[in-house]
């Protein structure tokens, strides 16, 4: 059950470094991401894909581009991100035992 968590977190991962180089270095094409973050072209164009259905991205003609909603994203994300560390502390606080083992 946890694996399917584990992978949509690391496909996130993905997303958010794809739009940070994005962010650094607009315009940018898929070509130069992929090289630039050592990914192949087929998961960089997933990722813009998802990006831009999200409103985070656009594409031009030099390549893509971020949006103001990206800024947004980050400006939040340390405290999305806090948010799902207190949700996992929670559950596994739950199960744990004394010494913090999960049985």
């Amino acid at each position: 059950m946890l694996k399917k968590i584990k992978s949509d977190v690391e496909l996130v991962a993905r997303h958010i470094e794809v739009l940070r180089a994005v962010m650094e270095h607009q315009p940018i094409g898929i070509m130069k991401l992929g090289e630039m973050l050592a990914l192949p072209q087929h998961r960089i164009r997933y990722s813009l894909r998802i990006l831009e259905q999200n409103g985070y991205i656009q594409a031009s003609a030099s390549g893509a581009v971020a949006t103001p909603a990206a800024s947004v994203l980050f400006g939040s994300l340390n405290g999305d991100i806090g948010d799902i560390m207190k949700l996992l502390a929670g559950i596994r606080s739950n199960y744990a035992d004394k010494d913090g083992r999960v049985p």
